[in-house]
């Protein structure tokens, strides 16, 4: 019997997944902090023209009715949108399990006793440091105080306790003090987020990535409370990408359990699948079981048909399926290459010699070669104008269902 995502039908297709698990809804890329390590695509700026309620309404109704279960409303900040107590109150009528993820700036008491009401299930508050200085900094904005006492709303609405922290080469070696925050705040879940280089923490991945020896440490550290806390806090500590030597299975396989909508209505199988040089659908214009089933860009890199060698006849290929098509994009240029995280692949020995050029950097103290880039919309319209220039003039155009600046 065939499993999904795995193998090749019969006919040389790639097999189907029967539907999407997790929807995440990217309501709008609108956002009041600046973080320079953000998963959101650089050209925000091109993301003007939002889904409306009534959009996005359909699109959970669509995915519910496919089969999907797990809900997660993101952004950018998803408090911005004033129609969110609306959308999770559709969300619980439906039957999911519906998660905020948010950095808490814009929310109040008032406004969590509304989400309650709504049948919100799950509240995930981020920070940037636990010192409130690199907090604020990271974050561009006076926001750790506020970070804080809606943490402690969160308990108090007896939602589970999940706090979120990006880990890189600013905050990395406060991993103690971050923990033990997380321990005074009576977290239940702790995800220590190890930056993933892509969106704006690629633009910033001379300034962000760690050194192996900060790696080795917050390892250490984080394994250390993990069996502490353990029964009382869970904590979720995963290297980067960047250092291991065996990709992760990305995504648990291309369009067989997640389905990102963005803010304009571009479908995705992944949230950062929008930077590759394939078409994307959009739910304005198709239905949620058409784009799943039936649209070129989710059909892709289903199944194994799509490998090449060295993936294509190595024996954990089942385990990993190749890798990262992000990452695989961005460090080769080809979305169909090996995972360059993998010492199998042929740029594997490139990206080392990259790892160890922004280490020297790191341990040199040198970090005004090149400065730091905040997520803003003027740095999205600049770093887009440089895209373009270095463009040939066929190749100008912007991202799949984006609506140019």
């Amino acid at each position: 019997m065939e499993k999904a995502g795995s193998n090749s039908s019969e006919n040389g297709t790639p097999p189907r997944a029967s539907c999407p698990h997790w929807l995440l809804a990217e309501l709008t890329y609108k956002c009041p902090l600046q973080c320079p390590y953000c998963s959101n695509p650089v050209e925000i700026a091109r993301y003007q023209k939002e889904l409306t309620t009534e959009d996005w309404v359909r699109v959970l109704r669509e995915a519910r009715e496919m089969g999907a279960v797990q809900l997660g409303f993101s952004g950018g900040e998803p408090l911005v949108r004033r129609d969110l107590e609306e959308m999770i109150a559709e969300g619980r009528r439906l039957g999911y399990y519906s998660n905020l993820i948010t950095s808490g700036v814009g929310m109040d008491e008032a406004r969590v006793q509304r989400f309650k009401e709504a049948g919100l299930d799950h509240i995930q508050i981020s920070f940037q440091a636990s010192n409130e200085e690199l907090n604020n900094f990271l974050g561009g904005t006076k926001s750790f105080q506020h970070k804080m006492e809606m943490a402690r709303l969160v308990k108090k609405y007896e939602y589970p306790m999940v706090l979120n922290i990006v880990l890189h080469r600013m905050n990395i070696d406060q991993i103690r003090d971050i923990l033990d925050m997380t321990v005074a705040l009576q977290a239940d879940y702790v995800e220590l987020a190890s930056t993933q280089y892509y969106g704006w923490s690629r633009v910033n991945v001379d300034q962000l990535l760690p050194t192996r020896e900060q790696l080795e440490n917050a390892e250490q550290v984080a394994r250390e409370y993990q069996l502490r806390m353990e029964g009382r806090m869970k904590v979720i500590y995963v290297i980067p990408d960047y250092f291991a030597n065996r990709p992760k299975r990305c995504m648990d396989g291309w369009g067989q359990v997640f389905l990102t909508v963005t803010p304009d209505g571009t479908a995705l199988p992944c949230h950062a699948a929008g930077q590759l040089p394939l078409e994307f659908p959009n739910v304005r214009e198709h239905s949620i079981p058409w784009i799943w089933n039936e649209s070129p860009g989710f059909q892709h890199f289903r199944g194994l048909d799509w490998m090449q060698e060295p993936c294509r006849s190595c024996p954990e290929r089942f385990k990993d399926l190749g890798g990262c098509r992000c990452q695989a994009f961005m460090l080769t240029g080809d979305a169909a290459a090996t995972d360059p995280v993998c010492d199998k692949s042929p740029n594997h020995q490139r990206l080392l010699e990259d790892v160890e050029r922004i280490g020297r950097i790191a341990r040199s103290g040198d970090t005004q070669a090149k400065p730091l880039l905040f997520r803003n919309m003027r740095n999205s319209k600049e770093l887009m104008q440089e895209s373009k220039a270095l463009l040939p003039p066929s190749k100008h155009r912007p991202g799949p269902g984006a609506t140019p600046a």
